[in-house]
């Protein structure tokens, strides 16, 4: 099991809300209603009087969070050679584009892929343009 949970190469850090905040208690509370066993659409409904943008910053990084853990625990399995392309079943193959090193649509080996999704998705996360971490400090559109 050690290397299926080697962090340095499978996990990223998790993403944590500071005690004390209002993202704190807003993820106290999806986590204690995502727990309870409850309908699922219930669960993720905004809280009465809470700001929308909290909540959805709040159930990002924990599906973040999630999916991390789980990619943790299978990518040993799913290799350059053994996952050659990034698909969705034989009828969809996933491209990466980022305007940056991948100006075009490029297949990839669904591990690079991961990791470079993955890395895209934190770098978003971590962007107080985007995800500010003081209450009430939403990106303007």
């Amino acid at each position: 099991l050690k290397q299926v949970f080697n962090k340095d190469k499978t996990f990223r850090q998790k993403r944590e809300f500071e005690p004390g905040t209002q993202r704190f208690e807003l993820h106290k509370r999806a986590q204690a209603s995502l727990n309870s066993g409850m309908d699922l659409k219930a669960a993720v409904q905004l809280p009465s009087g809470e700001d929308q943008n909290d909540w959805v910053a709040v159930h990002v990084v924990d599906f973040f969070n999630r999916i991390n853990l789980i990619y943790g625990t299978i990518c040993e399995f799913c290799t350059e050679r053994t996952c050659p392309v990034m698909s969705g079943g034989p009828k969809y193959e996933y491209r990466w584009q980022d305007d940056l090193k991948y100006k075009k649509p490029t297949a990839l080996p669904a591990p690079q892929y991961m990791n470079i999704l993955m890395d895209w998705i934190e770098v978003q996360i971590n962007n107080e343009s985007i995800f500010p971490t003081s209450v009430g400090k939403c990106k303007e559109e």
